[in-house]
């Protein structure tokens, strides 16, 4: 008698094996950089082309800026800034001692000398400037400091005369134009 545990002939014709699973291919996982060395976007927008450069904490720099991208500033300038189209912001730390041509300003540093802006000027309520200002539009927060004279201008386009400039010497509580 045949018992199927022991070697032997049988009756039975052979099973094929089945065929091994193939390793079905799968997509890479996605690569995932550390939060650490992703660099921050910044919050401000920048000019059309979506580019930025930015002036850092340590470095000084004496002398005419001109381009056609936005200005980031958080270290020291001196001179003239002329950015027209763009946006120029001065960061907490920012010092600029310079006429600052943009079209917006964004003051969050310290700045002395003469802004103009075709579009506006934002003094946020850790920033500080000392000197007159040209803009269409002008917003001071509660705890800036501003000094100087404020000619508010149609937006381009427009040809009605500006009115006469305003002079503010002491920090701004609220003001509304």
């Amino acid at each position: 008698m045949w018992k199927p545990n022991q070697p032997g002939p049988s009756n039975l014709p052979p099973t094929p094996e089945p065929p091994a699973p193939r390793p079905v291919p799968q997509a890479a996982p996605p690569v995932v950089e550390p939060a650490a060395s992703r660099a921050p976007v910044p919050s401000t927008s920048a000019s059309a082309s979506g580019e930025q450069a930015t002036i850092g904490k340590s470095l000084f720099i004496k002398g005419e800026i001109t381009g056609s991208e936005s200005l980031f500033v958080d270290g020291k300038v001196e001179g003239s800034i002329n950015l027209a189209g763009n946006r120029v912001t001065v960061g907490r730390n920012g010092q600029v001692s310079a006429n600052i041509t943009a079209r917006e300003i964004v003051v969050l540093g310290k700045v002395r000398g003469n802004v103009s802006a075709t579009d506006r000027v934002d003094i946020r309520a850790e920033g500080s400037l000392n000197g007159d200002v040209s803009a269409a539009r002008i917003s001071i927060e509660d705890g800036a400091f501003f000094k100087g004279g404020i000619d508010i201008r149609k937006p381009e386009g427009k040809g009605t005369p500006a009115p006469a400039p305003a002079t503010v010497a002491e920090p701004a509580k609220a003001l509304q134009l």
